[in-house]
């Protein structure tokens, strides 16, 4: 197949943290690419996040709700936009159970949105072929369910079995995704990632959390007995990975993105609070601080993801092991403390 060579990209949910290492990625790595940043700027997003690209001629950030369908399509006009990738989304999965319209809204309707925007803009224009542009969406291994102990990873051709509101709303972003593929002929591609963690993440996260509860002499939360299993992807990973995805992955396919870090939370947060006691040791052990709370509902066990189709197709491995991404993500929090390293 033919490299796909994208040039004016439009970045949904770029302010975010995902998306802001994305945009920081695709400009600093290519010097031929555009990259207009469409973000609404809700909590999870703030133009902190981009002070990297401030000034740089090739960011345009554009404030803004992708629900707003004439702004969508007036930006692919005006920057002749030929790949789209849809980072923005509603992601945590507390909130979703305690205010789920704002997830159907965010990321089904949102997503729809985007979709029919792309549809009349490339599918109605006969200068367009699928070697011309890309719409990739970025979506979650939550949409296979929760596995237990034994079963195999899930891989792309797993049966979605959503849990919770989150879970199902970008299940649904996904289908919509895949239709318009197959009925409109959208040349569309579909990543679904494990847990990320990294440099500007926002603290109702796990990783972010447990290390400000440290800084801050505060009790860290563990859901129920600390048994769910996650796997853990450091961003900059999950960065290359898309790019290689929108580049050369194949129209129509889905690929999932993780890097073979399954912990349980018991041992993520061992692992974070030893880490710490090294980097930036407190007056007491940071263990001291662990405190177990009543589970959220619903609470997947196990997540685990096949990651073989994107190795084998793509070449794509994480370059990142778990304590060198968890070390870069601590000192990133010491900074913004101003704290030293020790």
């Amino acid at each position: 197949m033919q490299e796909f060579h994208p040039k004016n990209i439009l970045l949904t949910g770029g302010a975010g943290f995902i998306g802001s290492n994305l945009a920081n990625y695709l400009i600093s790595t290519y010097t031929d690419v555009i990259v207009v940043n469409l973000d609404k700027l809700n909590y999870a997003g703030s133009l902190a996040n981009l002070q990297e690209l401030k000034n740089n001629q090739r960011h345009h950030f554009i404030h803004d709700d992708i629900n707003n369908g004439v702004i969508v399509a007036s930006l692919l006009r005006q920057f002749n936009i030929d790949t789209i990738i849809h980072c923005a989304a509603e992601t945590h999965v507390d909130r979703s159970i305690q205010a789920p319209q704002e997830f159907i809204t965010a990321n089904i309707v949102g997503t729809f949105t985007l979709l029919e925007a792309a549809r009349c803009f490339w599918l109605q224009d006969q200068r367009w072929s699928h070697q011309q542009y890309r719409f990739h969406h970025i979506s979650t291994d939550e949409v296979y369910g929760s596995l237990s102990a034994d079963s195999p990873a899930a891989t792309e051709a797993s049966a979605y079995q959503p849990n919770s509101p989150y879970a199902a709303s970008k299940a649904s972003s996904d289908h919509l995704v895949r239709a318009y593929c197959q009925t409109y002929g959208l040349a569309t591609t579909i990543s679904n990632c494990s847990n990320n963690y990294g440099p500007k993440q926002h603290p109702e996260k796990m990783i972010p959390l447990i290390i400000h509860c440290c800084l801050h002499n505060q009790m860290i939360p563990v859901y129920g007995d600390g048994s769910n299993i996650r796997d853990w992807l450091y961003v900059a990973d999950h960065c290359r990975a898309i790019d290689l995805i929108v580049r050369n992955g194949k129209i129509g396919q889905s690929y999932n993105i993780a890097a073979n870090n399954e912990l349980t939370n018991n041992q993520l947060v061992n692992y974070i609070v030893t880490l710490l006691d090294k980097m930036y040791a407190g007056p007491a052990a940071y263990s001291s601080l662990i405190s177990y709370v009543a589970d959220r509902p619903g609470h997947d066990w196990r997540y685990a993801l096949n990651t073989t189709l994107i190795e084998q197709e793509l070449g794509w491995q994480p370059q990142y092991s778990l304590l060198q991404g968890l070390e870069q993500t601590v000192l990133y929090e010491l900074r913004k403390l101003n704290h030293s390293v020790a």
